[in-house]
């Protein structure tokens, strides 16, 4: 089945962008800098105009608004956004009290200013609190960019627990070819205008 749907979607240079997720599945996004990956991200968020239509399970992403929209298609961007001055504040209660282990951060990061997390555990902790949130579709952008190579496959690997665990359709960009490899089970490249298939030399 598919859960997040692409129907000849339009943004900025990208045009005629058509693509199905299904329910436990990471497709991978890779390309050039400026090539449109966020914004196409941006875009199935339903936080840039764009023209064609996207859908989560049978609901099109205009017949509700956006901040419904996004509960249910979650972006986690590169850079995550935190508004509040304490960490727990941005957490729904039960998401305070455990903390995946793998994430290498205990339950008193909960109590800490955000101003004391360094980048990579704000990138760790968005994840978390994305999936706190129980959303349908996660869109994941360079999730692991700020991360070592011991724990960003220790990110990637309870990101796939989760997302078969919560059946969750997942576009992730990336632009490692090992970490595409490891996590993907299709890979589209942006190419100029065009979203295609890579081959397995890519």
């Amino acid at each position: 089945m598919s859960r997040l749907r692409l129907a000849q979607v339009a943004i900025g240079n990208l045009r005629d962008v058509s693509l199905e997720v299904a329910d436990g599945e990471v497709v991978c996004l890779s390309g050039a800098s400026g090539s449109g990956k966020s914004r196409l991200l941006r875009a199935t968020a339903d936080l840039e105009p764009h023209e064609g239509d996207v859908f989560i399970g049978q609901d099109e992403q205009g017949s509700m608004p956006g901040h419904a929209w996004r509960r249910r298609v979650m972006l986690v961007p590169a850079d995550s956004q935190w508004w509040f001055d304490d960490v727990g504040a941005h957490f729904p209660s039960r998401a305070r009290e455990t903390v995946p282990e793998c994430l290498g951060l205990g339950p008193d990061v909960m109590q800490w200013p955000v101003g004391r997390l360094s980048s990579g555990e704000r990138q760790r902790l968005a994840l978390w609190r994305a999936l706190s949130m129980a959303p349908e579709a996660l869109l994941l952008d360079e999730p692991t960019a700020n991360l070592d190579d011991t724990m960003t496959r220790a990110v990637e690997d309870w990101l796939l627990e989760e997302t078969r665990n919560r059946s969750l359709a997942v576009l992730w960009v990336a632009h490692d070819r090992s970490q595409i490899g490891r996590v993907a089970r299709r890979h589209y490249r942006i190419h100029g205008s065009v979203l295609e298939l890579a081959d397995g030399s890519d």
